[in-house]
């Protein structure tokens, strides 16, 4: 992990306990005051004993061997038994508290972790991972690795407890002592059949755990084509099956544990009865007194429940385990971005880009960029134009840094991007993806994102830049309209105009747009394309285009093919001088033509 090591590969407990350590090592104060706690409870636990066996010899056999008893001697035993509790109450609540307290904390502490290494990891690991695995990483796998907690300080009070309680059974009769620990080693044994049988059924629940939650995100992410290709009934029966699985397996699990508490708890009570046993015929043979029957009969009751609770412990590690080492996988990633000490700081309103002869691949085997290389003055408009898989969205993925490139290099101003420091990039270069993503908020709140610094007046310039002053206008609550979650309340056109006014408003030197306009009618997207020129502050523009008027409205039109830069020039030097130049972009005209003829 990164900010604590993994437990070595061994024994489930030896793991077990290695990510206690990480947790005690982390909250050191507050186990302190949990263990204080439980180890206040397990002396007053033993005390009751010794109060015991004391009024057993003092007070109870007098007074049958006499007829009568003291009533000091009454008070007496009253208040020590009543002292007693009123401690073990106060160490009750102080092991609680802490444990809880110290539980809570370390998920918290955890999942901020995991939330961190998710925003620092790059857009290529996370294409190779679910949604719903990194949903369970943060959650269920979070859980399962700080369950042990709780029961964690009581387990090391009651063990103080224990060490106590055999100490006085020693003293009290070493004979019915050494038959009483017997019980250990069996405890021990039943311990290792547990935690063989259990680990692979807890690491098998943990996974269909991550696979179930990415079974219900896809199908909710999906809903409308699961809606209107009518496929509710193969996705319900997908999800019942997986979650049927991992019912199966939980049961099972279950079992196992059922099996294991009785046996933890029957084995104490075992001895017990051996030791009554054994005891009598001692008394009867003079080799030992009563009080010390009972009160070793009475510790072996005590030592029962530490045994029951490091039960519990042991119990909890199949499970923490693995959740902690699936965390940690996470925690452990590699592949974040490295970042510089440069500012993105340059002259006028916009950027100089420059593309060093570019090269990626998502497949090693099949390049999707190779050598691509060109520079967009300041202030310049280019359109980016190309087949279906030619690269373009990759280029403009590369030129946000979503991802670096494998070869070449991406100057800003003169300044690669590699070199500059975090959060400089986003504060020179927006971009405005052809799917657009609003969150379930406000109209301003997806325009500002929560910046303090972007006025109203901000937003509603944004919105006209972005011809969405309109409709946002018209809503029932304007800027304070909630939009639904990823929008919906709003057409596709409504949606990718308020991500284009979102980018405008933090006023960009670079403007990316990957086909921004692609759901909004020729008109609106032309008026757009007008107002970014005329009024959009000199910033520079990159746009991935289709359509004849967005391309026209470029200073420049870079043709992409095979990944690399087929033909550069004017959307009508492209035209003239390259065949394959036009039939691309004149194959969308006429299908888009053919289309509006039929709808009429």
């Amino acid at each position: 992990m990164t900010e604590a090591t993994a437990p070595a590969r061994g024994s489930t407990t030896r793991q077990g306990f290695a990510v206690l350590g990480v947790a005690i090592r982390r909250e050191p104060w507050i186990f302190a005051l949990s263990t204080l706690g439980s180890l206040l409870f397990g002396a007053l636990t033993v005390a009751d004993a010794w109060v015991l066996g004391w009024a057993t010899d003092h007070v109870v056999i007098p007074a049958f061997r006499d007829g009568e008893i003291g009533g000091g001697l009454l008070w007496a035993i009253l208040g020590l038994f009543l002292g007693v509790a009123i401690l073990r109450a106060v160490g009750i609540v102080a092991r609680r508290l802490g444990a809880g307290i110290m539980q809570y904390r370390m998920q918290a502490h955890t999942r901020r972790a995991v939330t961190r290494q998710y925003l620092s990891l790059p857009m290529e690991w996370h294409q190779r991972h679910p949604t719903g695995q990194l949903l369970s990483n943060a959650n269920a796998d979070v859980e399962a690795a700080w369950g042990p907690i709780a029961p964690l300080p009581m387990a090391v009070g009651t063990l103080a407890m224990m060490v106590i309680a055999i100490v006085q059974m020693l003293f009290a009769d070493l004979v019915l002592a050494m038959i009483g620990l017997l019980v250990f080693p069996l405890v021990i044994a039943a311990n290792i059949a547990y935690q063989r049988v259990a680990s692979p059924l807890m690491t098998r629940a943990q996974q269909l755990r991550g696979e179930v939650s990415e079974i219900a995100h896809e199908s909710f992410d999906g809903a409308l084509v699961v809606k209107t290709l009518g496929r509710e009934g193969e996705e319900t029966d997908r999800f019942a099956a997986k979650a049927h699985e991992l019912r199966e397996v939980n049961i099972r699990a279950g079992r196992v544990r059922a099996a294991f508490d009785p046996v933890l708890a029957a084995l104490p009570s075992f001895g017990v009865l051996v030791v009554l046993a054994v005891g009598v015929d001692r008394v009867l043979s003079g080799a030992t007194d009563p009080g010390a029957v009972v009160t070793v009969a009475y510790l072996l009751t005590i030592v029962s429940f530490p045994i029951r609770s490091i039960g519990w412990l042991l119990g909890e590690f199949p499970r923490s385990v693995v959740g902690f080492r699936r965390v940690s996988a996470v925690l452990d990633a590699r592949g974040g971005l490295e970042f510089g000490d440069h500012e993105a700081v340059g002259e006028g309103a916009g950027a100089r880009l420059e593309v060093e002869d570019l090269a990626y691949a998502y497949d090693r085997s099949q390049p999707v960029l190779d050598g691509l290389s060109f520079t967009v003055e300041p202030g310049r408009t280019v359109a980016i134009v190309g087949r279906t898989a030619s690269g373009k969205s990759t280029l403009t993925s590369l030129l946000t840094r979503l991802v670096d490139p494998d070869a070449g290099r991406i100057l800003l101003d003169g300044i690669d991007l590699r070199d500059l420091a975090r959060g400089e990039l986003a504060s020179a270069v927006s971009i405005v993806a052809q799917t657009a993503f609003l969150f379930d908020d406000t109209v301003r709140g997806n325009i500002t994102l929560g910046s303090d610094a972007i006025t109203d007046e901000d937003v509603w310039a944004a919105l006209r830049h972005a011809q969405a002053d309109g409709f946002v206008a018209a809503l029932p609550e304007g800027l304070d309209t909630r939009l639904g979650e990823r929008g919906t309340s709003l057409s596709g056109g409504q949606r990718q105009r308020i991500s284009l006014a979102r980018a405008l408003v933090r006023k960009p030197r670079l403007l990316i747009l990957d086909d921004a306009t692609s759901a909004v009618d020729p008109e609106v997207e032309a008026r757009i394309l007008a107002a970014l020129r005329t009024s959009g502050g000199g910033a520079t523009l990159v746009v991935v285009a289709y359509r004849k008027a967005t391309i026209g409205l470029a200073d420049e039109v870079v043709h992409l093919q095979d990944g690399r830069v087929a033909d550069r020039g004017t959307h009508q030097e492209l035209l003239e001088r390259s065949p394959s130049y036009a039939r691309l972009v004149n194959a969308y005209e006429t299908e888009h033509s053919e289309l509006a003829g039929d709808l009429q």
